[in-house]
């Protein structure tokens, strides 16, 4: 990396705008990566969920922001897709401590360059829940679908049963 380029200047001193400069780097570098996977926590939050949440997604919008600004300004936006994902949602009910417990639903993102814009899906509905917690719309099966088959050009087969045929997220 040292000899082909320095790394990008604006990233956030947070950790994830750290790590986002290190992806920005090697994206500009043209080091052959099929995936990177950046690390943002912790949202796990059972107590104080607003000051914790209004914090953390501060730093994120502000990485991911750096990190599109870098990638479009290197002609690189095009190239990369970015995914988020989660092991566990949040419950729609606030706990007795200004939290959530884990729930069953969560919203993913994808971002990028190719990446046609909008919901997918519906939203979940906040009346409707199953034992406290919302219902999923989109398995997210279909997302990896989506990625191995439209961004890979892999066959998503090994991801598919009824249901989880891929996504129309990517542009052609």
């Amino acid at each position: 990396l040292a000899q082909t380029s320095s790394p990008p200047d604006g990233f956030p001193a947070s950790s994830i705008g750290r790590q986002c400069r290190t992806a920005a780097w090697l994206i500009q570098a043209r080091v052959p990566l099929a995936v990177i996977k950046l690390s943002h926590g912790s949202f796990d939050t059972h107590s104080n969920q607003r000051r914790q949440h209004d914090r953390l997604l501060g730093q994120l919008a502000g990485a991911l922001a750096a990190l599109r600004q870098s990638l479009q300004q290197t002609g690189r936006w095009n190239d990369v897709l970015l995914m988020s994902y989660s092991e566990f949602g949040r419950r729609a009910a606030e706990n007795g401590s200004a939290g959530t417990d884990h729930g069953t639903a969560a919203p993913h993102f994808l971002l990028g360059g190719k990446v046609r814009g909008g919901l997918y899906g519906q939203a979940p509905s906040l009346t409707q829940l199953v034992n406290g917690d919302l219902q999923f719309h989109v398995d997210y099966r279909r997302l990896y679908a989506t990625v191995v088959q439209n961004w890979w050009g892999l066959p998503a087969r090994t991801l598919r049963h009824p249901g989880h045929a891929p996504l129309n997220a990517l542009k052609a």
